[in-house]
């Protein structure tokens, strides 16, 4: 057999593999989105090599790898230049796609630069840093998402504010309430979210532990070079270990209240600063809590983003058509059909999102001071975590900017009950009357009455009791009946969680892009009220590969 009838194999010498694509057929709520291709292989692939990148560039700034060093791994570390396939292929032997990438960028740098390539560090360093990367880009691009949706919310809120409809119990009619309580509780959601995520983004943190969490091996590393007198270009080294003066008095580290003159302290605090990262108060190779917290956010965001969807599915259903879907989308079979796909979307996303977060909180119990297998298993539940987050926050916003709104269908089905759906109120009002026990005996009878011919609930009460055409006008009987008198404090709320703001977005958290600003009620103001109403709708270096 010639090599030409040959597949390409998967060594570092031979040509790409061409792969299979994953380009979202299956999943059309993160196609297209941001999410999509933050979290991308690609993406992964650049997240790992800025994550080494940075890393010598910490280095570089402490004195421990000369400065050309750094500039000439920042310059190769660009993941068009690398062959993702081949690297997933290659990770097979060692269990993570970092030693074979390491060995690749070691190539990639001249035969100066090489040593410091991956120094110090072990593979999980630099994943956990480039997942904490990838999940940063991608938040970046959620978080705005959901300031618009509460934007669009809170000025769909303040126009429905006294717009009355049927509220729903366990899927029957119980009072009327206003739909934009409704609209202010799902905003009141999206907001929930928002902080959460937020909180989630401003808290992830590199990864740098070395071998086994202590830092060691750059120490090792700076008092051999001490040794030789150098760094590593052949000039003294300027400070630090190897440069026989007092280290520097760097500040960095004081993030967490103890200025730093330890040498491992001052390199981590040096590498949270080459990225948009927290610096963390130890490595966290099996201290799991950035990943459960960012689990715990992604969830949460989907599951409210997904309380959105469910009632948006059901207000649509042809038999409600209290609202639509302004670009709903069609069948397939049945032409006369509008479909609610965005809110379909958001749900199946909230439904996929809390059992990839048990499977990163599962991860918390991890054994040893670096895991096999409570590792390694979050690393697509992550990613897919992401996705889903991000494709949820973009159809949401996509959703609440488009979405039309029926009162005079809310008005329709406020009356299918013939006032008993205010039964309640003539509990409270009837009661002083009667007694509350012939109260409510004569209100269970009226209801059935009301029921069995199909009377309204005023007229079946003057039947049981006449004696009530003395005490109440016909009048008055007609108000207590009035669904749209009994609302409550609806309005009132609404005014009240429209005040709310979103957490404001720290420096820290704005990573690659700049916040968005929050929805909030005066955004209902200032951008005007709209009707909605219508009917359209190595060792990881250069040794072996195996993992270190």
């Amino acid at each position: 057999m010639t090599s030409s009838e040959r597949g390409p194999g998967p060594g570092r010498g031979d040509r790409p593999a061409r792969g299979p694509e994953d380009v979202g057929l299956l999943t059309p709520a993160r196609a297209g989105s941001g999410a999509e291709s933050g979290t991308g292989d690609a993406a992964v692939l650049q997240a790992l090599l800025d994550a080494e990148a940075a890393l010598t560039r910490a280095q570089a700034g402490l004195g421990l790898a000369p400065a050309s060093v750094a500039s000439e791994v920042t310059e190769a570390a660009r993941a068009e230049r690398f062959d993702a396939r081949g690297l997933a292929l290659r990770a097979r032997s060692g269990g993570n796609p970092v030693i074979p990438l390491v060995a690749d960028l070691t190539d990639a740098v001249g035969r100066d630069a090489a040593p410091y390539v991956h120094r110090g560090a072990t593979s999980q360093d630099i994943l956990d840093t480039a997942l904490m990367l990838v999940a940063a880009r991608t938040l970046d691009t959620v978080l705005p998402d959901l300031d618009r949706t509460a934007r669009e919310l809170a000025m769909m809120a303040a126009e429905h504010r006294d717009t009355p409809m049927p509220g729903r119990t366990l899927t029957q009619h119980a009072v009327p309430t206003t739909f934009g309580l409704k609209v202010a509780g799902w905003r009141s959601l999206v907001l929930d979210a928002h902080d959460r995520l937020a909180a989630a983004r401003a808290a992830l943190p590199v990864q740098l532990g070395g071998a086994a969490g202590t830092l060691a091996a750059f120490a090792a590393y700076a008092e051999a070079d001490s040794h030789t007198g150098t760094d590593g270009d052949g000039t003294a080294p300027r400070s630090g270990p190897g440069s026989h003066g007092p280290e520097s008095e760097s500040p960095q580290g004081a993030a967490h209240g103890v200025p730093a003159t330890d040498l491992g302290i001052r390199l981590l605090a040096a590498y949270a600063r080459e990225l948009p990262l927290a610096e963390p108060a130890l490595p966290w190779h099996t201290l799991r809590t950035p990943v459960a917290d960012l689990a715990s956010a992604c969830a949460f965001a989907c599951g409210a983003l997904g309380k959105f969807a469910a009632d948006v599915l059901v207000l649509s259903r042809s038999e409600i058509g209290e609202v639509s879907e302004g670009d709903g989308g069609s069948s397939s079979a049945m032409p006369h059909k509008t479909n609610p796909v965005r809110a379909t979307l958001i749900a199946a996303a909230a439904r996929q999102a809390p059992a990839l977060a048990a499977t990163l909180l599962g991860s918390l119990a991890a054994e040893d001071e670096r895991p096999g297998g409570a590792w390694h298993a979050e690393w697509q539940p992550v990613r897919e975590l992401l996705r889903l987050t991000g494709g949820a926050a973009h159809e949401a916003a996509e959703l609440a900017g488009a979405l039309q709104v029926f009162p005079y269908r809310m008005h329709e089905h406020l009356a299918l009950t013939e006032g008993l759906i205010v039964s309640e109120r003539f509990t409270a009002a009837l009661g002083p009357l009667l007694g509350r026990a012939r109260a409510r005996k004569l209100l269970d009878a009226a209801s059935r009455m009301a029921v069995d011919e199909g009377i309204t609930l005023d007229e079946a009460l003057e039947e049981e009791e006449p004696a009530l055409r003395e005490m109440l006008s016909r009048d008055r009987l007609r108000d207590l009946t009035d669904p749209t008198h009994y609302t409550g404090s609806a309005p009132a709320l609404t005014d009240r969680a429209l005040r709310r703001r979103a957490a404001p977005v720290r420096a820290s958290e704005q990573g690659f892009g700049p916040p968005q600003g929050p929805g909030t009620a005066q955004d209902a103001e200032n951008h005007g009220s709209r009707s909605r109403e219508g009917h359209g709708g190595a060792d990881d270096a250069a040794g072996p590969e195996r993992e270190r």
